[in-house]
């Protein structure tokens, strides 16, 4: 499965360089798993209202030529590992136009019980196979 998002960077995207800044692609891919994660059928509020998060607990990108102000990019999202704990998703972004490649970056989330702060040893079943589904 993969999940597919049409961004155009804005001005407060750019750095002093008017390249796009490293720290707006984290906010892009957020949103981008977290699209993923409600295309699965699962959603995020009633999850945290049962007492459960997913916090990223590793983040890699890998930047392979710079996006400018204006751009139409397209973030194509997908799961790449499933493990009774954690999911890993890959994120390639793309310009719209060109199709050139501009960063791929690798994301990991585990399963946190809210009420004790503390990582599950396994992820809840019906989620699990909701993920390895994908």
């Amino acid at each position: 499965m993969e999940f597919i998002q049409e961004i155009r960077v804005l001005y407060s995207d750019t750095d002093s360089y008017g390249v796009v800044w490293h720290g707006a692609y984290t906010k892009w891919f957020e949103a981008a798993r977290v699209g993923l994660v409600e295309q699965l059928g699962l959603e995020l509020e009633a999850l945290e209202q049962s007492g459960i998060v997913f916090p990223v607990v590793e983040m890699n990108i890998r930047y392979k030529s710079s996006a400018k102000m204006n751009e139409r990019i397209i973030i194509k999202t997908n799961i790449s590992e499933v493990k009774p704990l954690s999911v890993k998703f890959e994120h390639k972004v793309y310009e719209k136009n060109t199709n050139t490649l501009r960063v791929i970056a690798h994301t990991t989330i585990v399963v946190i019980d809210t009420k004790t702060g503390k990582m599950l040893r396994r992820m809840p079943e019906d989620m699990y196979e909701k993920f390895t589904q994908a």
